[in-house]
């Protein structure tokens, strides 16, 4: 039986601008870094000669953790994802204040795919964004609590 979810794994093809993302733009706290290799890494994933650097980040306000993987060999390929895509589509954060969040971040070069819009029950604002590797963020303010 599932206890809880652990951590989301986060492939990235430029490490430092993920971390930075994240922890500076998101507010996510470096808990573990770590250099993987040798043969238990290569046995669990299936490849030979494995390197990869993982990061593992939590956020104050949450148990679940976000692992960025960046792997030195083999050298992951790079995707370019559509929201709509088959597999993992996008990571939700709740924010106090979309308004503001969505001003600071588009200040700081974050490109997000539209205006938050309320929607259509009216019980929430919402808007997306991506983060540096591609990955769908929605950040989403809770109305009317």
């Amino acid at each position: 039986m599932l206890k809880e979810i652990r951590h989301i794994g986060i492939i990235v093809k430029d490490l430092e601008k993920s971390m930075n993302f994240y922890c500076n733009l998101l507010g996510f706290e470096i808990a573990k870094r770590a250099e993987e290799f040798g043969e238990f890494i290569d046995t669990i994933l299936q490849f030979e000669n494995t390197k990869v650097t993982t990061v593992k980040m939590k956020h104050p306000c949450s148990k679940v953790m976000i692992e960025l993987l960046f792997y030195k060999y083999p050298i992951a390929k790079y995707i370019e994802r559509e929201i709509n895509d088959v597999g993992i589509g996008h990571i939700a954060f709740t924010v106090d204040d979309l308004k503001s969040e969505y001003k600071r971040l588009s200040n700081m070069g974050v490109v997000f795919m539209s205006e938050p819009k309320i929607s259509i029950d009216g019980k929430a604002k919402v808007t997306f964004c991506r983060a540096p590797e591609g990955t769908f963020i929605e950040l989403v303010q809770i109305l009317g609590e």
